[in-house]
């Protein structure tokens, strides 16, 4: 019985090696040589993480907390945009998410109720100003500008990501990653940039009709790029991009 079960595993190791792709190499001056190769299982990937902890604005001080955050960093055309957001009362920061978890019907309907019960601000950097910065430092000016034109000179900013913003005297700051996901004031921050801009592109996308801004809003599509190659960028696409750059005439 023993002898069975043994010529059996013999076999069924024999058909394994069998079934193994054989690779053939050959060193400088040697004939080639055959070697069995053993397929590595893949590595799965580990599935992101939506229920990180939240963050609660709250507990910042000095106040007004603040949240800020910025939309349109990827893309090839149009400006950077951002918003900066005071909870004056309780109302929606149970509703408010990152925008891009958001339907754009559902955005625009809590931008409007943003707006109407909180406290806002915007700011935008120009494809003009983008290109002469660098995207990162044109996106720190927008959300600077955003938080200035919330008309306070004080208070805490809690900002999405890792970069705190440069020159914004008398504020204290705090950087969040994954905030629009994390601090109810910056999902509503980012609710806003990303409504304000659509829309911008939304008009762009009329005036060029040949980019499709509309449906893309900017961002770098098939379709978008396609439409560069065969029309050049216009006033609006960031020429200092790769994607953009090799087209300009």
């Amino acid at each position: 019985m023993a002898k069975t079960k043994s010529a059996k595993s013999k076999k069924t190791l024999k058909a394994a090696k069998a079934k193994r792709p054989v690779i053939k190499y050959a060193a400088a001056g040697k004939s080639a040589k055959s070697v069995t190769v053993v397929k590595a299982k893949k590595a799965t990937k580990p599935k992101k993480n939506l229920d990180l902890p939240k963050v609660e604005w709250r507990d910042f001080s000095p106040t007004p907390v603040i949240g800020v955050d910025e939309v349109g960093r990827g893309c090839l055309a149009g400006p950077v945009y951002a918003a900066a957001v005071i909870f004056e009362s309780e109302d929606l920061q149970d509703l408010v998410t990152d925008s891009k978890l958001l339907s754009e019907e559902r955005r625009e309907e809590l931008a409007i109720l943003i707006k109407a019960k909180h406290k806002v601000g915007i700011g935008s950097a120009s494809v003009e100003e983008i290109d002469e910065l660098n995207i990162l430092q044109a996106s720190l000016l927008a959300m600077k500008r955003a938080i200035e034109a919330l008309g306070v000179t004080s208070g805490h900013v809690l900002v999405d990501g890792n970069q705190k913003i440069p020159n914004l005297n008398g504020f204290h700051q705090t950087t969040v990653i994954k905030g629009d996901l994390r601090v109810a004031p910056i999902s509503a921050a980012s609710i806003v940039a990303k409504v304000t801009r659509d829309n911008l592109m939304k008009d762009l996308g009329v005036k060029f009709p040949v980019y499709g801004f509309e449906g893309h809003k900017g961002y770098s599509t098939p379709v978008h790029k396609q439409s560069i190659v065969e029309h050049g960028p216009c006033d609006h696409h960031r020429k200092s991009f790769a994607g953009v750059k090799e087209y300009v005439r």
